[in-house]
């Protein structure tokens, strides 16, 4: 596959997740959807855990079975792990199913949509090189708003 149809099929990929993202947004009554994690402080429904180390900042969320959980765009690549359960992964680039215990290292860029097939614990692990544990600052240091927002962090770097 040419670098052109990598791009085109992202591209096309990146649209669908978004419209998956935007069927989810519309279906947030639901009591099984969870639709951003209010800056970084979760919800009722898939509470987070924050603990801090040097320079690393870890969340953990715990998704009850048939939970679906819209992720945001992290920044940098990072690495996350699925400590219990099993859960259904959809990024730009594929969908897949992941079974605990199990780690993976996440480009930068990457949007997960993610649903809990059974009651799961998720761990992402972020740089946190100013050792804030102000979680606002953390969510605007790791992760990007919308693709825009993150295109324009690339072009920076």
């Amino acid at each position: 596959m040419s670098e052109l149809q990598k791009t085109e099929r992202a591209l096309a990929m990146r649209s669908k997740i978004q419209k998956l993202e935007e069927d989810l947004l519309s279906a947030a009554d639901d009591k099984n959807i969870v639709a951003g994690d209010n800056n970084g402080l979760g919800n009722k429904l898939a509470p987070l855990e924050h603990t801090f180390a040097d320079g690393v900042y870890v969340r953990q969320m715990y998704m009850p079975k048939d939970t679906a959980v819209v992720g945001k765009i992290h920044k940098r690549e990072h690495v996350w792990f699925l400590l219990q359960g099993c859960i259904g992964v959809a990024t730009e680039d594929k969908i897949e199913e992941y079974e605990a215990p199990c780690y993976v290292v996440s480009s930068g860029g990457s949007k997960r949509v993610i649903l809990a097939l059974e009651d799961s614990i998720f761990v992402n692990i972020h740089p946190n090189p100013s050792n804030t544990q102000d979680l606002i600052e953390l969510e605007k240091y790791n992760v990007a708003k919308d693709y825009e927002e993150y295109e324009q962090y690339i072009k920076k770097q």
